[in-house]
This record gives C-alpha cells, structure tokens and sequence, in this order.
C-alpha cells in the first residue's frame, strides 16, 4: 500500500496556503467515494497515524443504507478502522467555491495490516499471484459518459448540441464530430484542467456513437492500483465539472432507451522481469502476433467471465445495456481489430501488445474489475485455458450468441457459485460483496416502477 507522508501534506499546503478543509474519499463496495472532511489544522494527524472509521462506509449499497443481509457482527461490530491517506492523490477541489482539498485513502486494521472488504485492498490481493510469475502489468481505462440537462424534469435530457444559429438540437448521432467537441469546449477544458492538478493523467476525448455522449481515455500506467485511482477520481472531476457548468454527468449504464449504454474498457498487457511484453510472439509471422501465454490468458478471462458478471455489470440499470447489436457483451468470444467481441486484440506491435476487456459498464467498480480481469489472466496462464477460435478482423457477426447472464440474480447466482474468485478476492470479501448486491436487488425488484402504471394499470 503507497501510505503518503508528511513531507507530501507539507509542500501541498506551501503551494496551497489557503487550505481550509480535507475531503477524505474512500472508494466503497460499488465504486462510490465516501468519506468524510476535516479541518486543515487535523491534517498533520491524519497523515501521521491516519483517521479512525467503521468499515460499513466501505459496505453501503448504491442509496447509501446498509443491507439487511450483511451481518456487521462478521466484523466485529462495526468496530473502527483506520483510514490511511494514498500517496500522489492529494489535489485542490477547483470546482468548489470553499478551498477545499481532497484524497484517496484505504482501510487498514488498527496494527496497520490491508483490511479485507476495501476494494482497493481486494485488488491489491488479486495481483498477488500474477506478480509472483515475475510479471508486471501495463494497463489504461477508458471511461464513457453522457452530458444531461440541469432541469427540475423528474426524468433526464439529453445535452444536445444545437444546430448552428437555431435553438433546434443536433439530429442523429454525429459519432466523432469535432463540433460536439466545440459545443462543450469550455467543460472539456475545464476537466482537462482539474485532471493535470490532481495528476489523473487525461489523454484523448472524443463524441461517442451516441448523441450526448463521450468518451474519456487516461494513459497507460505500470500500476493497476493506481490507474483504478485514476479512473474514479476522473468519474468525480467529470461531474464536480459538470455541475460547475449548469449540466450533470451520468455514468449510468443505460440511462436512455434507444441509444448505446456506457462502458468502462481496460486494456491490460504484461511485462516479463527484462522489459518484455509476454503477450506477444516475435517469432510469429501471424497477424496478430499472439504468445501462447496471451491465448491462455483470454482463455482465463473467458472461463471466468460469467463468474464476474455481477461485478462487470453491477447494478440493475447495467444489464439494460446487454442488448445485441449494441456494441455490448453477451458472450466471451475474442477476436483481433474487432470491437464486436468482448475480449478485443487493438492493432499494436510487439511492445504494447494487449488486450482489451470490454465487458464491464460505466458503474462498475474499477478495483473490483481489474481485480477479476488480474484473477483471469492469471488462471488462464497456470491452467492453460483454451480460448477456442478467434474471430478474425472484418468478420461480421451475424447471429449473436448470447452465454452470460442478462439478469441480476442470475449473475449474483453465478458469482456465488464460483470457484476460481473466492482464490483471488477472499472468500469473506465475496461474502460481503454478495450480501450487499443480493439485498440491493431483491429490494429493487420489489419497486413498482412508472412503466408498470403505463403498461397494465388501465388494460388489466
């Protein structure tokens, strides 16, 4: 765990004299960073013996309440931990009026040793095994996301542009238009800006292929850990921004019929102890040129792609995105150049070869998805697994087939069968993460929703 020190607190606040109160962000069960503030005057003490705090922060659902079925008693009654600052994350909230600061923070035992139920503790032990083959990884996200009105409409719009000298918003879907760009320049410039002064390192944005929506990509680091950092504080910079300019930002899965949902894309390649990337074969004269190491682990990440659904699509929103022909995962196939498959090979050469997980949705939690992405390269590498046959580039695929769960409960069923995850996460830790997403979606399938009203309360 990278603890920040003093010597960090101490040259923030030379260059940050202002400072009046610290946001301590912990990343919970689903992904969402809470947390708490302190007075700049408590900081010295918080970086020296950290703050205390009960592990259900950690354990909330996605309202924010407790789940009936986890039993703090498993926890020693919700006793107190310890929450310890996360070296490089310590930044000024530019889109608040007050001179606030902020920083990522994970939970240790009171003797200091990585709590168990802490995402970013669970991710950290995931790794383990894949470091111990005398590997390291080279990974990015990429996040997409829509831009919606600021209205007082109980059900969201779109943040269109406008057609030039009308009031009329933009038709169709104008995928990768500049113009769109243009439209939003100052917010885009803005993210771009608070992205460098909390060194969450941005590179390219783009209009997606939906109206509305976009797309952010971080750069490639060489710790998992820390571009799991970058990826939720970049999920808070786009909607603290966002709200700065009269707008919000949804990173819901699916939040409009009709249209493409959202999805958080991974790419993950892995260096050997000389600077190597094993996932490429320069003897090869195939295209692409693929290491048997780099089959086997898409063979891992296939086996266990099931098993890992309730993590890649988390909510019940996530699976109204697992529609055919959207551009989303329904089975683990793989392929080259080809971004109708899950498991996707991008164009590259033999240093950055890699691959790319495209399955989980913009809700997802990012540690406990890199963590399950960890857990299937490395499974599929010791065991050898098969991948079957890849789909070659330019190949269209006409009838879709459809193998991993579209329904929540069948994939919390999934996951709670599975045998391989508990290896990597921890078996209290699935424990955990089951009760809190089972309690959550028995109590959403219990709502009466708008669309039941409109559809029987008059014919039946």
């Amino acid at each position: 765990m990278n603890i920040a020190q003093p010597e960090e607190l101490e040259a923030f606040l030379q260059q940050h004299p202002q400072t009046t109160m610290l946001e301590i962000l912990s990343p919970d069960i689903n992904g969402i960073l809470r947390g708490k503030r302190i007075p700049v005057s408590e900081c010295q003490t918080f970086f020296n013996e950290g703050i205390k705090a009960p592990a259900s922060i950690c354990l909330c659902n996605s309202l924010g309440d407790f789940a009936e079925d986890v039993e703090l008693g498993i926890l020693g009654g919700d006793p107190d931990h310890q929450m310890r600052p996360v070296a490089n994350t310590l930044a000024p909230i530019s889109w608040l009026q007050s001179d606030t600061a902020q920083i990522l923070s994970s939970f240790v035992e009171l003797d200091g040793t990585p709590t168990h139920f802490d995402p970013r503790n669970v991710l950290i032990r995931a790794l383990e095994p894949f470091y111990a083959m005398d590997l390291s990884a080279i990974v990015a996200t990429e996040l997409e996301f829509y831009l919606i009105q600021d209205s007082d409409d109980a059900v969201p719009k779109l943040k269109l542009p406008s057609v030039p000298g009308t009031r009329l918003p933009q038709p169709g879907i104008q995928y990768a238009m500049p113009e769109n760009l243009w439209e939003h320049d100052a917010f885009l410039d803005d993210v771009r800006r608070v992205s460098a002064e909390q060194n969450v390192p941005m590179t390219t944005v783009q209009s997606e292929f939906s109206p509305g929506q976009y797309e952010i990509n971080l750069h490639h680091v060489a710790d998992p850990v820390v571009a799991c950092d970058h990826a939720v504080l970049l999920k808070r910079i786009v909607k603290g921004v966002a709200r700065q300019h009269g707008m919000s930002a949804c990173f819901m899965a699916k939040p409009f019929a009709g249209i493409a949902g959202s999805g958080l894309h991974i790419h993950f390649s892995a260096y050997d102890k000389a600077g190597n990337n094993v996932f490429a074969d320069a003897d090869s004269n195939a295209t692409p040129t693929i290491s048997d190491r780099l089959r086997h682990a898409i063979g891992g990440l296939a086996q266990t792609m099931e098993d890992a659904m309730a993590i890649f699509a988390p909510n019940a929103n996530s699976y109204r995105r697992l529609i055919p022909g959207n551009y989303a995962p329904l089975t683990p196939n793989w392929g080259y150049n080809h971004r109708d498959v899950s498991l996707r090979i991008p164009v590259s050469n033999d240093s950055n070869r890699r691959v790319e997980h495209r399955v989980a949705s913009a809700d997802a939690n990012p540690y406990l998805v890199m963590a399950a992405i960890a857990a299937g390269i490395h499974h599929g590498i010791v065991n050898a697994c098969d991948p079957g046959e890849m789909i070659p580039e330019g190949f269209e695929i006409e009838e879709e087939v459809i193998t991993l769960p579209r329904v929540w409960s069948l994939a919390l069923d999934s996951f709670e069968r599975s045998s391989v995850l508990p290896g990597y996460f921890g078996e209290d830790f699935c424990k955990l993460f089951s009760n809190v997403r089972r309690d959550e979606c028995d109590e959403f399938s219990r709502q009466v929703s708008n669309v039941d009203y409109e559809w029987y309360l008059r014919s039946v």
